[in-house]
């Protein structure tokens, strides 16, 4: 037993889910063989065999599904273990990437927890999720569906949310109703993918009107341009949700439904570095749900935080 280690107990627990090795291996990202070995170690050290094999099937033997609960919770208790030491320590470099929206209290938050070092290039949220995936930052404040989270192997947290609004002309502050906005939608993939993915599926289950643009202009000075041009009010987007508006418009709020951006904090599904899992603790526990399980909010369908109703 004093050579058991917690990787090996962790392969265990990934073939136990799995019942099959390739597949497990590449869980894991290890190779099969690699996998295999561990395993037959691993009995070996216990003194049990875990696993019934042969060439088309995989199943626990009883004693594999005896130990099971125990191994899953011993793991559990030493993650936690690590995140209270990476809590402790507050020495680990975690590098983090955004959109245009951070936490205010980011610093204070972190602080005892890792030296957190905000990535100078602000990049749209497809970009910086993928980013995370490649390993080119550990931590990303961004929008995401599930369906990204998915392919990119990534896990996420709900870390903030904006309530869109809609900018017109003249003078009429009422609330709007979703389905009278124009939503500008930009050709620029490179820049606009999220955007234009979470624009067109409001269009569509609200009944807004899309509105085809190729100048960039779903923010900024020529944003305000497009709202002159349109008939109707024009929803913004989480990009403008500070900027001040010239005094020709206005600010109307959208109702039935009320419209939600959420913003994710996302990291790698393998990471287990203590001071990155222990910033993602700081900064999203005591996050409430922002408004966004209003019986009268409105999200994608994909978004990663479905209302429990």
């Amino acid at each position: 037993m004093t050579r058991v280690e917690l990787r090996q107990l962790r392969y265990f627990v990934a073939v136990a889910e799995e019942l099959n090795f390739g597949r497990a291996a590449e869980r894991l990202l290890i190779a099969g063989p690699s996998l295999s070995q561990q395993i037959k170690a691993l009995e070996r050290d216990l003194g049990v065999r875990l696993f019934d094999r042969d060439r088309r099937s995989v199943s626990l033997t009883p004693a594999g599904a005896d130990l099971l609960p125990g191994t899953r919770a011993l793991l559990e208790r030493a993650d936690d273990l690590r995140r209270r030491a990476g809590r402790l320590s507050g020495t680990q470099s975690v590098r983090l990437g955004y959109v245009n929206w951070l936490p205010p209290d980011l610093t204070s938050r972190t602080a005892a927890v890792a030296r957190v070092h905000v990535d100078a290039w602000v990049a749209p949220s497809h970009t910086q999720a993928a980013r995370v995936a490649d390993g080119s930052l550990d931590l990303a404040v961004c929008w995401v569906r599930t369906e990204d989270l998915k392919r990119l192997g990534l896990r996420a947290r709900l870390i903030g949310a904006d309530r869109l609004y809609a900018v017109a002309k003249g003078t009429d502050t009422a609330d709007v109703r979703a389905r009278d906005t124009d939503v500008l939608i930009d050709d620029d993939l490179t820049s606009w993918a999220s955007w234009n993915g979470y624009a067109e599926e409001l269009t569509e289950a609200v009944g807004a009107r899309a509105v085809r643009i190729s100048d960039g202009a779903i923010t900024g000075p020529a944003f305000f341009d497009h709202v002159r041009r349109c008939t109707r009010p024009v929803l913004n987007s989480p990009k403008g949700q500070a900027t001040a508006l010239p005094p020709d418009l206005v600010r109307r709020e959208i109702v039935g439904p009320k419209v939600y951006w959420t913003w994710s904090l996302v990291w790698r599904e393998s990471e287990d570095r203590a001071g990155v899992l222990a910033a993602v603790d700081a900064l999203c526990d005591g996050v409430a749900d922002l408004g966004i399980h209003a019986a009268d909010a409105w999200l994608p369908a994909d978004d990663p935080y479905p209302s429990p109703r």
